[in-house]
């Protein structure tokens, strides 16, 4: 999620307001909440192209239309880039990716009467447009150059610097989707264990929530092609980060890492300024010579904290950022798989038990291959498909003991059922959608746009 901060907030005047910041954080358990944010592709009926901003059908008019549901424009230079409504958010993303940030929720439940209720008022307005949201990992058909760019000034500033540190960086911005989930932490230890559990197993969760096998209207070898893209995308801020698993990780030992992650911009009087490449550190003693003896505040560093993309991130909560964009079911598994693993402290244990002998060699390893073999990938002798179920054993676990029951008596553990049956065949829905491209879909990828719409 991203739009323009309100103001550069109470002045940085040493690192210890920054390890402040995250500590924080730290809430008790009863305290606790999960949020979740989904990305889809807009595309047009007619002929699955994507969507401009502007126009009678483009993004602009979409969220336009939302607010008939009592959402609250926010606009950049005359444009609505956002919509606001009670504790969620609607952003766009570069290429025009439509993202739902949803609210902090007690429970699953929620999170999918909340899913649900937001695609039921896109599917409204987009209907009306003749246009229609798909959910996957990638773009199946559009080139680079058939995606516009959305109307935001940060957008701009990181075009402009993606091309010089990675190949894929552009296709990250404009071609890729992704479904999220953000939980919270008690304390520093429960946030590294947390950190160290979820950074390790991201790699499975990826494998069960591959869904992005085609570029350009091909296949392009790889099961999720959204995961390859972050491994060149930009070095200084993607990647496995090897320290979190180091003695000493915690709060500070994040905020150096973040001190050293070049920057992107800074925002002052309703622009984004270019200082990409430029060192945090600098700025926290004044020399930026692009904002001459200006100094940072704490929204200027809430804002760089959103400037990495590993696959776990660090907030005022931890982000879960490993799985491929998808349908519905999908969307409410992700939180499900998370709160499951990382919200009951007997869980949290046996999970860091399953991965606490994995190197970050045989990690590192693991997350290389994962993207091209998914499920069958391996790491310790043993496939992907069986830490799969291993790991689904535990969320499982986690749920029931949470004993969280919607009105008709069901508790939260059925929204794992997809990813049973994805684990139990070994096939994701790459696979599927491989097999359909091969078969009845003779070698076309148009008919995604009908099965898998919202």
């Amino acid at each position: 999620m991203s739009r323009p901060p309100e103001d550069a907030g109470a002045p940085i005047e040493s690192k210890d307001q920054l390890v402040e910041w995250f500590s924080s954080a730290c809430k008790p358990r009863s305290e606790w909440r999960v949020g979740t944010e989904h990305e889809k592709f807009a595309f047009r009926l007619s002929d699955h192209a994507p969507l401009p901003y502007e126009g009678k059908d483009g993004i602009g008019a979409i969220l336009e239309g939302l607010t008939r549901f009592g959402w609250e424009r926010i606009q950049e230079h005359g444009n609505t880039i956002a919509l606001l409504q009670d504790r969620c958010a609607i952003t766009l993303e570069p290429g025009g990716q439509f993202e739902l940030s949803g609210a902090p929720l007690e429970n699953i439940h929620q999170t999918c009467d909340e899913v649900h209720t937001h695609l039921a008022q896109v599917k409204e307005v987009c209907d009306e447009l003749g246009v229609a949201m798909l959910g996957l990992g990638f773009r199946p058909k559009a080139t680079r150059e058939d995606i516009h760019w959305m109307p935001k000034g940060r957008y701009e500033i990181m075009k402009r610097y993606m091309p010089l540190v990675g190949n894929l960086g552009i296709d990250m911005m404009k071609r890729t989707c992704t479904v999220q989930a953000n939980l919270d932490f008690e304390s520093e230890a429960d946030m590294v264990e947390k950190y160290r559990v979820s950074l390790a197993l991201q790699p499975i969760a990826t494998s069960l929530f591959a869904n992005s096998p085609f570029t350009e209207g091909k296949p392009n070898g790889f099961k999720s092609f959204r995961s390859h893209v972050w491994t060149d995308t930009d070095p200084d801020r993607c990647g496995m980060l090897p320290f979190v698993f180091e003695d000493g990780f915690g709060f500070e030992r994040y905020v150096d890492y973040m001190l050293d992650v070049p920057m992107y911009f800074v925002y002052r009087d309703g622009k984004y300024i270019d200082v990409a490449g430029k060192s945090f550190r600098d700025f926290m003693v004044g020399k930026l010579e692009e904002v001459p003896g200006q100094m940072p505040g704490m929204g200027d560093w809430s804002d760089h904290t959103t400037t990495v993309f590993q696959e776990v991130r660090l907030k005022k909560y931890i982000e879960m950022r490993g799985a491929d964009g998808g349908p519905w079911n999908r969307i409410c598994a992700l939180p499900a798989l998370w709160v499951g693993l990382l919200y009951d402290q007997g869980v949290q244990d046996q999970a860091w038990q399953m991965v606490k002998d994995w190197t970050v060699e045989e990690q590192q390893l693991l997350r290389d291959d994962t993207p091209r073999d998914a499920l069958q990938a391996k790491i310790k002798g043993r496939e992907v498909r069986d830490w799969a179920k291993d790991m689904l054993a535990l969320a499982r676990e986690g749920l029931r003991r949470r004993g969280i029951l919607d009105s008709s008596g069901n508790d939260e553990t059925g929204f794992l059922t997809p990813l049973d049956a994805v684990a139990e065949s070994g096939r994701t829905m790459a696979d599927d959608q491989l097999a359909a491209y091969e078969g009845r879909w003779n070698h076309s990828v148009d008919p995604i746009f009908e099965e898998e719409r919202y």
